[in-house]
């Protein structure tokens, strides 16, 4: 099954980005070829980037506290393992320490190494960042791939906090969400949103042999998944069939 997802908000939006990039970062950074390290500084350099509203941070405590708000005002309830919850409370109470503690916006330190800010400068240039361009830079692409992992490492650790922030606040939310089967009769899929519920998160599930491919679109009020297909001239065109596929909705 292929999962999509749909934000229903701008700051679930930005979350789902940072998330993209964590895990991208992740991914990279394990590896040995310099072209790889090359992409994880490239990485960094983009959540620099999508943190840098200045509301980021607050954002994140701010959604955090709501989250430990509704997570204590389940105590007493039969239904609920006290440990359980004491255990992702106490996961949010790290998260917000740690988040708290760092000065400034996320990565803001890293603007104060003369060396990766000259990267950054010319790394948006296509073909930016030569051997002719940034000397430094490619001797640094010679080291053994250890001595560039623990660099990488080291640069990419002011953004843990933010990351692992991300990563609990997301899950949750995701977590909160009951999945249902629904068909779209001749591709097209719409559906009236309760009111009382703002919800944050649409999930969909498709099955890849379809060879269909979702467009999403929706509001606080109504959603609409219109189904595609992709043709031999390489655009998309609307399917005509009715089809299946799974829905989450997450607030």
């Amino acid at each position: 099954m292929i999962l999509y997802e749909y934000p229903f908000n701008e700051r679930i939006r930005t979350y789902l980005r940072l998330e993209q990039l964590f895990r991208r970062l992740g991914e990279l950074i394990p590896r040995q070829h310099p072209l790889d390290h090359h992409y994880a500084i490239q990485t960094i350099f983009e959540v620099m980037d999508v943190a840098a509203r200045a509301d980021m941070k607050s954002d994140v405590l701010k959604d955090i506290d709501r989250q430990k708000l509704q997570l204590n005002s389940y105590r007493g309830n039969p239904a609920i393992s006290e440990q359980a919850l004491d255990a992702v409370i106490e996961q949010l109470d790290g998260c917000f320490q740690q988040l708290n503690q760092l000065a400034g916006k996320t990565g803001q330190s890293l603007t104060e190494n003369d060396w990766l800010m000259s990267i950054r400068s010319r790394i948006g240039i296509p073909g930016g960042t030569c051997e002719f361009d940034l000397p430094a830079y490619y001797a640094w692409q010679q080291h053994s791939a250890a001595e560039r992992q623990g660099d990488l490492h080291r640069w990419a650790a002011p953004l843990a906090p933010l990351a692992e922030s991300i990563v609990l606040l997301m899950k949750m939310l995701r977590d909160s969400g009951s999945p249902q089967k629904v068909v779209a009769p001749a591709g097209q899929f719409q559906q009236t949103l309760p009111q009382g519920r703002t919800f944050q998160l649409l999930r969909l599930r498709i099955d890849p042999s379809t060879g269909l491919i979702p467009e999403i679109s929706g509001n606080r009020l109504m959603l609409s998944v219109r189904l595609m297909r992709q043709g031999a001239d390489d655009r998309l065109h609307p399917a005509a069939e009715d089809a299946a596929f799974e829905l989450t909705l997450c607030a």
